[in-house]
């Protein structure tokens, strides 16, 4: 044989190796990473005060996890070792919208999960789609009890309550706190998340305050910007509270108004959903209101290492405290990498499917900077926890608003048990309730 020619058999020999090695390392190489789609508002009204937020601490605990500097058991790096890559998409724009982006991140971008949602009706659209591709989907937000009650899905979970809790414990602190309430008025907005939440204010006060009567019920649009309409209706039905379950841009604009034009000067407003708000608002808030975070969440948080070590790395990262949003992006983020982290043990350290997260995340439980996370409702696909309410105080000296009077909770207490609808369970007189 020629030199030439042992040469060129040689090289062909040499090539085919390489293409051998590089065939088996492919799924070993397609291992080291693990692609995140996060979802949230970036642009629109519940940008500033909600999705933004919720990004900035996405993008913070995500750098922690990669750099194995978040506090056990969160310190392995990445997700059992895979790296973590986040895309990032912007929940503006409606839940037709959202679905083909959804699809487009899984069939396009081919995460391996997709974290997020904030808008219900987004979830309600989302979650059969998720379904439908057979792709693991996490919503870390979103008010609406339908998901689960509704349905059954095997793929999709939520790792935050939902909104049952929040006005259950609001009629429980007011009934607690001796809070007279003869007469309330009713400012929501209408679409699956206001909807829910007055029709759980409404049932909880029938069982704590037979005698309370209801006056005023508005459902401005979603994104309505503008309340003189709805501010005149509620100067002209006085009553002892008001209770409003708006969010974003929308609460923002609903309290400048009413505080402008005095409609909020004799009666108390009662927030279910409103310390995201209050770094806007400052002392256009009016103390004294009874707010609360969806959980202990933000100024209504309680003091822990894990909370504290999210607080502190928060304020130095993004440079603010942390808000609601921002506890459910990351307590979403936590239960993922744990769930990753049990199927990949169980698995032999390959990236997990689908089906494996799946099983992982069901039925389990997790530390959180706002306590322990439960996924007991929704045949194990649904978390609940305790929740925290206060009354405002703007504080002069350090110009912000602090929370008083704050009181906790428990999980038990404020949510449905297994298997009980939300809204028959309080219509029922909340049985079992472990308060």
């Amino acid at each position: 044989m020629s030199f030439a020619k042992t040469c060129a058999t040689t090289m062909r020999r040499a090539l085919l190796a390489t293409a051998l090695a590089l065939a088996c390392a492919g799924p070993a190489l397609a291992q080291q990473t693990f692609k995140l789609g996060f979802v949230t508002f970036l642009s629109g009204p519940a940008a500033e005060s909600f999705g933004v937020p919720a990004g900035n601490a996405a993008k913070m605990l995500v750098d922690a996890f990669n750099k194995g500097t978040a506090p056990a058991p969160y310190n392995q790096k990445g997700f059992g070792g895979l790296a973590i890559e986040m895309v990032m998409v912007d929940e503006a724009g409606g839940a037709a919208k959202q679905v083909q982006e959804m699809r487009n991140l899984y069939q396009r971008e081919n995460v391996d999960a997709v974290v997020g949602y904030i808008g219900s009706g987004d979830c309600l659209a989302v979650a059969p789609a998720a379904e439908e591709l057979k792709k693991f989907l996490v919503l870390m937000d979103c008010g609406t009890p339908r998901i689960f009650e509704d349905a059954s899905p095997k793929y999709v979970f939520r790792t935050a309550s939902h909104a049952t809790m929040d006005n259950v414990s609001l009629a429980r602190y007011l009934k607690s706190r001796n809070v007279k309430v003869d007469s309330f008025n009713l400012i929501n907005q209408d679409y699956a998340w206001g909807q829910d939440s007055r029709a759980d204010f409404i049932a909880a006060m029938a069982h704590l305050y037979p005698g309370a009567k209801p006056g005023a019920d508005l459902l401005p649009k979603f994104g309505a910007g503008q309340y003189g309409t709805e501010v005149s209706a509620l100067a002209s039905r006085p009553a002892n509270i008001t209770y409003s379950s708006l969010w974003g841009g929308d609460l923002q604009a609903f309290v400048l108004q009413a505080g402008a034009r005095g409609a909020l000067k004799d009666t108390t407003l009662v927030l279910s959903a409103a310390d995201h708000v209050l770094p806007g608002l400052l002392d256009k808030m009016p103390d004294g209101t009874i707010l609360g975070a969806r959980g202990a969440y933000g100024i209504l948080s309680a003091k822990s290492p894990l909370n504290d070590w999210f607080q502190a790395t928060h304020q130095q990262v993004v440079g603010v405290p942390p808000v609601q949003a921002s506890y459910r992006a990351v307590q979403a983020l936590m239960g993922l990498k744990l769930a990753v982290e049990r199927a990949m043990a169980k698995n032999g350290g390959k990236k997990p499917s689908s089906e494996e997260m799946a099983d992982a995340l069901r039925g389990s439980s997790w530390e959180s900077p706002a306590g322990t996370i439960r996924m007991v409702l929704g045949n194990g696909h649904q978390a609940i926890q305790s929740t925290a309410i206060g009354r405002t105080k703007f504080d002069a000296a350090s110009k912000r608003v602090i929370a008083v009077d704050i009181q906790t909770f428990p999980a038990e207490c404020v949510n449905p048990p297994a298997g009980v609808k939300s809204l028959d369970w309080i219509k029922a007189g909340m049985p079992g309730a472990k308060c």
